[in-house]
Formats: structure tokens, C-alpha cells, sequence
């Protein structure tokens, strides 16, 4: 049985790093972004000139910021900030996902910040230094998305929503003890400009 199971394990790690190419680049996932609906009422962007794909500016050319755009932006960014301060991150127990009744609160608070607002959250999960590299990555994508579907039944719409995971690749603490590893079995939440 033993045999059996390590033998799944080799496939399975080989598995990923056929798929997921060579080098460190493969340790960290790109987001993952649940697909949007595209809005009903929303006219279709103008292509952007030919000057700008190709990266050279013709003087003729004036770019101009529409009237109340720069304000809008402004606000938007102050939006952000706001909001990003707002979140709070969620810690786990060693070697689970399950969300704590402590992780719920926060997160009751979180999804109530984040539905007052627009902007996209990107729910990174981390572990401990402990276990190796494909297992943290696996158990930080699922402390991840168990975060996100706990935002989502709490009212928080799930194409705002994302997830990362940086396994143990991202600590808050460097040491290497009960201490640090507490504070590195989290998820973070990060306000992500569209």
C-alpha cells in the first residue's frame, strides 16, 4: 500500500513539472480568476491607435484625460486604499484548510468592507515552511478557496474574486519555530487594479 501510494505521488509530482515547465517559475500560480459576465448595457471599448500598440507617439496625437476623469481616478485610488485597509487576513491550524471560527468572523468583516466596494480581491494562500513545495502549494490554493466561498455566501460577488496560492514561498516570518509558523499559516487580501 505504501509502495502504491509514493508510486502515485512520483507520477503525480511528474506530472506537474512536465506541465508546469522548468525552473521557480512554475512554484507560484497565476491567479485564478472566475469568468465574468460581460454587462448587458456596456458599449464596446474604442480600439486603441496603431501608434500606441506599436509603442510610437505621434506629436499630432493629443491624449487627453476627459473632464471629471482624473477625479474619478483619484477617488478610485483612495477607494482602494481604503478598502485594502479595511481587509484583515485569516489564520489556519498546521496542515488544514478548514476555516476557523475565529477566520469567520474576519471574514465576516472582510466581505462586509469589500461589498461597499468595486474593486477585484485577490485571496493569497500561504503555509508554513514545513512539508514540501508541490504540498504547500496545493494546501494554500485550498485555504484560498475556502476563503473565497465563504466570501461569496456571504454576499461578496465571485468575479471580484481570485485566488493564489505561494505555499510557503511568502512568509510573514522568517523564523523557524511554533511562533512564526503560526503567523505564516494565512491568507492574505490584496486589492487588485483591473
Amino acid at each position: 500500500m505504501h509502495q502504491l501510494y509514493r508510486r502515485s505521488l512520483y507520477i503525480g509530482l511528474f506530472a506537474v513539472i512536465f506541465a508546469g515547465g522548468c525552473a521557480k517559475e512554475g512554484v507560484v500560480k497565476k491567479d485564478e480568476m472566475v469568468p465574468q459576465a460581460a454587462p448587458a448595457s456596456t458599449p464596446a471599448a474604442a480600439p486603441a491607435p496603431a501608434a500606441k500598440a506599436t509603442g510610437i507617439k505621434d506629436q499630432s496625437l493629443k491624449e487627453t484625460t476627459p473632464v471629471g476623469q482624473a477625479t474619478k481616478d483619484a477617488a478610485a485610488g483612495t477607494s482602494d486604499a481604503s478598502l485594502q485597509a479595511g481587509l484583515e487576513k485569516i489564520f489556519f491550524d498546521f496542515d488544514a484548510f478548514t476555516l476557523s471560527p475565529a477566520a469567520r468572523e474576519t471574514l465576516q468583516k472582510d466581505a462586509a468592507v469589500a461589498k461597499q466596494e468595486t474593486a477585484s480581491i485577490r485571496i493569497e494562500g500561504n503555509c508554513d515552511e514545513r512539508g514540501s513545495d508541490e504540498y504547500n502549494l496545493a494546501l494554500g490554493e485550498k485555504r484560498a478557496k475556502e476563503a473565497m466561498k465563504y466570501l461569496v455566501t456571504m454576499g461578496v460577488p465571485a468575479d471580484r474574486l481570485s485566488v493564489i496560492s505561494y505555499g510557503k514561498e511568502k512568509p510573514a516570518d522568517p523564523g523557524h519555530n511554533e511562533s512564526a509558523w503560526a503567523k505564516n499559516r494565512r491568507d492574505e487580501f490584496v486589492v487588485v487594479s483591473k
